[in-house]
């Protein structure tokens, strides 16, 4: 539990090659135990291979434009997954929890064919909950699709095929949840990855400063910092990326600005 009046700790960043660019495996994520939750597959327990029959708890599959990253503004196919192990205090996708139904890789991949849209971005909840999400990325991968992953930050992204660009967040003490942050990924992003940190106060601003700063992210990926919808007004966060020096990448969330209200297909 994080102290209200104090800030989160910010863990000094390892040392890692310079040449690293690849994904590495490593055998110390947060255990399912731990997170006290995480789905499987209700196949087979053998080994997750593209081959075999994939199922999936999908919340939704929907087309829309691409709201936030680098690649805001682009057609989009959204493969939203069931389940998430946080609590974050300005989700807007709660009913992403529990709501969905199980669905074939073929279902999957048969639905997304039908928009005709080229970039697929798996999200949820927590898309890597599901333990048969990276054969998903590696199934559509292979079927001609430039896949993005939106991932919370608080589980192992080592699984993930190295041709997904990986969108992360890194949870900010105002999300409630920073203590969930599992800093090991950091080492594994590369130039073709995004790091987003959500916004809710000045606090959290200054917060994901010296992160930025300590884990020298900025040579490493693009960094996003986007305004938590309801609780930090964007025009002075804005204000305050510009004052920065460094080369952080303001984000407005576009779908929130074009769909007002609307929750869930956008």
């Amino acid at each position: 539990m994080i102290c209200r009046n104090s800030p989160a700790r910010i863990p000094p960043p390892r040392t890692w090659p310079a040449s690293c660019t690849t994904r590495s495996r490593r055998s110390s994520p947060p255990s399912a135990a731990w997170w006290k939750w995480r789905y499987a597959s209700p196949t087979s327990s053998a080994p997750s291979t593209v081959s075999r029959d994939l199922h999936l708890k999908v919340c939704e599959i929907f087309a829309s434009i691409q709201g936030e990253s680098s690649y805001a503004g682009l057609p989009c196919v959204f493969i939203r997954l069931t389940g998430c192990p946080l609590r974050c205090r300005y989700c807007d996708t709660p009913y992403a929890f529990t709501e969905g139904q199980w669905m074939s890789l073929h279902q999957i991949l048969s639905r997304v064919q039908e928009f005709g849209i080229h970039l697929v971005e798996v999200t949820g909840g927590e898309p890597l909950a599901q333990a048969d999400t990276p054969s998903l990325c590696r199934a559509l991968i292979d079927a001609g699709y430039r896949v993005l992953v939106e991932t919370s930050g608080a589980l192992d992204v080592s699984p993930l095929p190295p041709e997904v660009t990986v969108i992360m967040d890194v949870k900010t003490p105002g999300s409630g949840e920073s203590h969930r942050n599992y800093w090991d990924n950091l080492r594994l992003l590369r130039p073709r990855d995004e790091v987003k940190f959500v916004i809710t106060s000045r606090q959290d601003f200054e917060w994901s400063l010296e992160v930025v700063r300590r884990h020298r992210l900025v040579e490493r990926c693009v960094v996003l910092f986007s305004p938590a919808w309801g609780y930090q007004d964007p025009a002075e966060l804005a204000s305050w990326v510009r004052d920065c020096h460094l080369p952080i990448r303001f984000q407005l969330p576009l779908h929130k600005v074009l769909w007002p209200g609307v929750e869930r297909g956008v």
